[in-house]
């Protein structure tokens, strides 16, 4: 057993992809320890962990925020912004927050988001006078919260992991994610005010109205997405679909943007990065399936929270596991390995599944963006071609904002809790 975690630590370390990280000491044990020449089980379960029907929605999602980040929709969300609030004190930082979060209720992914909004708006902050450190950690943070607002592949993740409903966390994630909307947004207009910089001449009504007219097609996206889960028309699954239906006509028909060239790009684009996550979905779900046989949470968490802990000794106790798993790995791997070593403390103390996933999910948020092998620090460096020492220099404030919205959702609940409860799903 100790052989498997040095190799997981090394092979992490030396920069292997998560998922031969995952299934290369899971074989190993098996191989080695177990001595089972037969690796039949490992195959099964790893197939097992594609067979939730909530799962179908993942590539649609993903597929609709390819469309999008092909066409005109980024570009015109951020026209939209940038005219009502791109005059005011900060106002371009907040452009950049504000854009982020609406893109993120399009797409429900971290590193689209980073792309689409990102690669628009750096230019935009740097002309504005913002240093480079800070509008990476704009960027970076902002895209975050992707994660949170619906549709967000972690939610789909975590229900299917937790036989949680994925329509409540999707209507959960939305309190949390304006709140740390609200937060950045402070924090971006006080950075201005004290470095001067970033405020733009005010759109006159006429370019306002424009921006409006051209961008407000965007917004049908949570319309559809929230609405039609909240008002019990769609489920996540048929939600998904329709969001992919929706941003053909907006990028085909409204927009006249997307040729047969990008639509295929997008196709393989989407195929390429679902491959990916479900690699990593049957990875992780093989892991925590030895972790079950292994009996380990029975012989791990005792010694961690005692025996008998209160609903608050675990909540913490979760939230500081997940937030550490992610500064490491991907956020869907740290799902399927810790859920189900928690998940007996968590139904023997009453916690309320909801509330304990919008958590869950906030600390992938957060760690996805924290030194030193948050994912979205990689995409960054990618897109943006920027060392990593430039990327993360400005990432503190901003994760100190995050750590400040937990304690916040931790002592009022109810941020989370209150729409899923108002919703009767």
């Amino acid at each position: 057993m100790n052989l498997m975690w040095i190799s997981m630590v090394a092979m992490l370390l030396i920069g292997f992809p998560f998922m031969v990280v995952i299934l290369a000491p899971v074989l190993m044990y098996f191989g080695v320890e177990m001595n089972l020449p037969n690796l039949n089980v490992v195959i099964q379960q790893i197939l097992t962990g594609f067979t939730p029907p909530a799962l179908v929605s993942v590539p649609m999602f993903i597929l609709g925020a390819n469309i999008l980040t092909s066409g005109e929709a980024a570009k015109r969300l951020i026209n939209m912004v940038k005219a009502f609030m791109g005059h005011i004190p900060g106002g371009l930082a907040i452009t950049t927050n504000a854009s982020c979060t609406m893109f993120g209720a399009v797409s429900g992914s971290t590193q689209a988001t980073v792309a689409a909004i990102g690669g628009t708006m750096r230019p935009m902050l740097l002309k504005a006078g913002y240093s480079s450190s800070f509008s990476l950690g704009l960027i970076i943070n902002s895209s975050d919260i992707a994660l949170l607002i619906p549709p967000s592949i972690g939610f789909i993740v975590y229900g299917v992991v937790t036989s949680t409903s994925v329509g409540k966390l999707f209507i959960a994630g939305i309190g949390p994610g304006v709140l740390i909307f609200v937060l950045f947004s402070i924090y971006s207009f006080f950075y201005s005010k004290i470095k001067h910089v970033g405020v733009l001449k005010k759109a006159t009504r006429s370019e306002q109205w424009k921006a409006l007219k051209e961008g407000i097609m965007v917004l049908g996206f949570p319309l559809i997405i929230i609405g039609g889960i909240y008002a019990g028309i769609f489920s996540p699954t048929e939600a998904a679909a329709a969001a992919v239906a929706y941003a053909l006509f907006l990028e085909i028909v409204i927009y006249r943007t997307m040729t047969w060239k990008k639509l295929v790009s997008s196709l393989l684009d989407a195929g390429i990065i679902t491959g990916v996550v479900f690699i990593l979905v049957g990875a992780g779900n093989v892991f925590s399936w030895l972790i079950s046989f292994l009996r380990l949470p029975q012989q791990i968490m005792p010694g961690i929270i005692g025996t008998d802990p209160t609903q608050l000794q675990l909540i913490m106790v979760v939230v500081v596991a997940y937030f550490i798993a992610c500064m490491f790995v991907d956020p869907i791997v740290a799902i399927y390995v810790l859920s189900p070593i928690f998940a007996p403390y968590v139904r023997s103390t009453g916690i309320d599944p909801i509330l304990l996933g919008t958590l869950v999910v906030l600390q992938s948020a957060i760690g996805s963006a924290t030194p030193p092998f948050g994912c979205d620090i990689f995409t960054a460096q990618l897109i943006f071609r920027r060392p990593y020492l430039e990327v993360i220099s400005h990432t503190l404030p901003f994760i100190l904002i995050l750590i400040f919205a937990t304690a916040l959702i931790i002592i009022f609940p109810q941020i989370a809790t209150f729409l899923p409860a108002l919703s009767g799903l």
